[in-house]
C-alpha cells in the first residue's frame, strides 16, 4: 500500500514539474519532443553518422561500397575495439558541444547523453564500466566540471551502467586538442593517462565528446589493455573526419 502511495505522488510530481517546466528545444525554442530539450525538427536535421567505419566510426563516404573500414584501420587497427558515435561533428552538433565545453551550457549534456543512450539502447552487450575520458586538475578548476562525465550520465541512468570517474587519471596536463594537427594530438596524449586502482572488469567503455584523431581513447585504451580489459569500446556523441 505505502508503495503504491509512493508511486502515485512521484508521478503526480513529475506530471507537475513537466507542467511548470515544459520541455524545451534546446536549439530553436520550440516544444520538446519525446521527453528531449529537443522539437522533433531540429531532432531531424542533426548531421547522423549513419556510414562510417565499423571499427573507429570515421565517416565514410556514402559510395555502396562493400568496404566498411577506413584507410587507417585497414593499415592499423586502433587499440580500442569498437567506437559508436551517432553524429557527425558538424552543425549543429558541433556548436552544441562547443557551447557545452566552453560556455557551462549543460543542457546540451543531457540532450546529446540521451540521444546516445537512444543509440547505444539497440547494443545487445553491455560493458561492466563505464569510465569518461578524464580532465587535467588544471582544466576542471577552469572549466567546473567534465563535459565527458555530463555525457556520461544520462547514457549510464538510462542503460542502467556503473559509472567510474576515478579509475583512470591524467598523468600530466594536456594541451587543448583543439588547437594540434594530427602529429602534435598524438604526441600530446602519448603516455598522459594511468590507472589508479586495480580493475577487475573485462569489458568497459570510454566516453567522449568528440572523436577526431582517436589519440586520447587509444591513449586509454592502452592502460586498459595492460590492466587486462578484453573488449573496449569508444562511445562518442560525434565523429569528426580526420584530415589526410
Amino acid at each position: 500500500m505505502l508503495r503504491t502511495v509512493v508511486d502515485i505522488i512521484g508521478r503526480l510530481a513529475a506530471a507537475a514539474g513537466n507542467g511548470l517546466w515544459p520541455l524545451r528545444c534546446a536549439l530553436c525554442g520550440q516544444s520538446g519532443h519525446e521527453d528531449l530539450d529537443l522539437c522533433a525538427g531540429c531532432a531531424a536535421d542533426l548531421p547522423r553518422n549513419d556510414h562510417a567505419c565499423e571499427h573507429c566510426a570515421e565517416p565514410l563516404a556514402d559510395n555502396h561500397s562493400s568496404i566498411a573500414l577506413c584507410g587507417r584501420c585497414l593499415q592499423r587497427a586502433p587499440d580500442f575495439d569498437a567506437c559508436v558515435a551517432p553524429f557527425r561533428y558538424e552543425f549543429p552538433v558541433d556548436r552544441m558541444i562547443q557551447g557545452l565545453k566552453y560556455r557551462r551550457e549543460l543542457v546540451y549534456g543531457r540532450v546529446l547523453g540521451e540521444l546516445l543512450a537512444r543509440h547505444l539502447c539497440r547494443r545487445e552487450t553491455r560493458p561492466e564500466l563505464v569510465i569518461p575520458v578524464p580532465l587535467g586538475l588544471a582544466r576542471y578548476r577552469e572549466r567546473g566540471f567534465n563535459q565527458a562525465r555530463e555525457l556520461a550520465l544520462p547514457v549510464c541512468k538510462s542503460l542502467g551502467l556503473a559509472l567510474r570517474s576515478d579509475l583512470i587519471t591524467r598523468r600530466r596536463e594536456t594541451q587543448e586538442q583543439a588547437s594540434l594537427d594530427r602529429n602534435e594530438r598524438l604526441k600530446n596524449t602519448r603516455r598522459a593517462f594511468a590507472l589508479t586502482a586495480p580493475l577487475q572488469a573485462r569489458h568497459v567503455a570510454i566516453v567522449d565528446d568528440v572523436v577526431t584523431t582517436g589519440s586520447t581513447v587509444n591513449e586509454i585504451s592502452k592502460v586498459l589493455r595492460a590492466a587486462g580489459v578484453e573488449w573496449i569500446e569508444v562511445w562518442a556523441v560525434a565523429r569528426a573526419e580526420r584530415s589526410r
